[in-house]
């Protein structure tokens, strides 16, 4: 039937292109763990890496020659697909990726995004709502806000230990306030000088 809904974005590439550009960036996703694209990639590359990291839980023999026949440098990949990440992702259904619309860096400003695994090292969300849970408590108010508990929530659900690493954060923001406080500022810089 003419005229059908698309099942993907072909993205104004042929096939073999389109695939080709898929691998590459899933292959920079498992190794930074976050990269940034348009948005219309990173929601296909989204698509392929949610089905991957599910390869990567089932941890059979079929599972990780799929793998392999994906990503463009698998063999310094597969361990950590089949190591960390499927540690990591146990326990979370779905979800193992995260796309972030920012503003548009390119000449010609096409809408971008950050494609990012959720719950690692360099998850936004996490570091965002951790700064707004720091600044809060600077300001006195312990009560937060329901977009910012519907974020804690979030972001310590299906991390192990979520809520001690969120506090374990939130503490780090302060430290690096008060060094930030001691080292520079107006009052240093005028005994210095003197």
């Amino acid at each position: 039937m003419a005229g059908g809904a698309a099942k993907y974005r072909h993205l104004s590439r042929k096939p073999s292109h389109r695939q080709a550009l898929l691998r590459n960036l899933v292959t920079s996703l498992f190794k930074h763990e976050s990269i940034t694209t348009t948005w219309a990639k990173a929601k296909e590359a989204q698509r392929l890496a949610e089905k991957l990291i599910t390869l990567g839980k089932k941890n059979t023999e079929a599972s990780r020659k799929r793998a392999l026949s994906t990503f463009y440098t698998p063999h310094d990949i597969l361990p950590k697909l089949f190591g960390p990440l499927r540690e990591r992702y146990a326990e979370r259904p779905g979800g193992y990726t995260r796309v972030l619309r920012v503003e548009p860096k390119k000449d010609d400003q096409a809408a971008s995004a950050i494609l990012e695994l959720v719950d690692g090292p360099k998850d936004m969300r996490f570091a965002l709502t951790a700064r707004t849970v720091a600044r809060r408590r600077e300001q006195g108010l312990e009560t937060l806000n329901e977009l910012t508990l519907m974020n804690v929530k979030k972001v310590t659900q299906f991390r192990k230990d979520g809520v001690e690493a969120l506090e374990k954060e939130i503490s780090k923001l302060k430290i690096g306030k008060e060094r930030g406080e001691k080292k520079g500022g107006p009052k240093g810089a005028a005994e210095g000088e003197e």
